[in-house]
């Protein structure tokens, strides 16, 4: 699979930093489109995208250089290299979370409200972004002789990519429906660890392990935990939404 997708001036524009873009595009275009439905102020998407892009960038680099720290020791230049792959994705969502934390600080927002807003866009491009991963070549799987098996192995980024598509029309769903705000944040955190434990069962690349689970893993079982705790506890009732 070739990772680059054009060549602009002799410079290669590759898959991985395309379908990052692309992923991020889909979110502002959902939040626009949702935030209309819920009476949510116009440019309110496009304040979410900024902040969700700039704060899950800067935390899913920063993760994979910490997991990876040799290899930038010696080169610290690559560290801003992200369109040649190398983000981690529970980094970004880690980031993106203070980011929106932040933003509903700054507006007055609810947060558990915002919450369930912005995380329904979450599945939709990170189910993008894994297509990038796939082109890049990055987070490939074992081997295996399955029927569907890519180059003799599990095609493990294809796999996120089907179960995110799939949760993300479920969380879309399930927004319309929410009883108490929070809980959509909450059915997130329930549900895609447990993909996420599973996948990384298929993966191929060199994963950081401790006591027998990848740190991916352990990171789901934690969130898991974290689901089902904020899902016990959140608040009774709805916050009203500011016309």
């Amino acid at each position: 699979m070739d990772p680059v997708f054009i060549h602009i001036f002799g410079r290669p524009i590759y898959w991985y930093g395309v379908m990052t873009a692309l992923g991020f595009l889909a979110a502002v275009l959902h939040w626009s489109w949702l935030g209309k439905r819920q009476g949510y102020p116009a440019g309110l998407a496009s304040e979410i995208g900024i902040w969700v892009m700039v704060s899950g960038i800067v935390g899913a680099r920063l993760a994979y250089v910490i997991a990876n720290l040799p290899d930038y020791v010696g080169d610290p230049l690559q560290i801003i290299r992200i369109d040649r792959g190398g983000l981690i994705y529970y980094g970004g969502f880690i980031g993106a979370f203070l980011g929106i934390c932040y933003l509903a600080h700054r507006k007055n927002e609810p947060l558990w409200r915002l919450g369930d807003f912005v995380i329904t866009a979450v599945p939709l491009g990170h189910a993008i972004g894994r297509v990038g991963c796939f082109l890049n070549g990055c987070c490939f799987g074992k081997a295996c002789d399955l029927p569907w098996a890519v180059g003799h192995n599990h095609p493990t980024p294809i796999y996120e990519t089907i179960f995110n598509v799939v949760l993300y029309l479920f969380l879309v769903g399930f927004h319309g429906r929410k009883k108490r705000d929070g809980t959509v944040v909450a059915m997130y955190l329930l549900l895609y660890p447990i993909g996420r434990f599973f996948f990384e069962m298929t993966r191929g690349d060199d994963r950081l392990k401790w006591m027998g689970l990848t740190v991916a893993q352990e990171i789901s079982v934690f969130l898991l935990l974290l689901g089902c705790l904020l899902w016990a506890f959140l608040p009774r009732h709805r916050e009203p939404i500011d016309g």
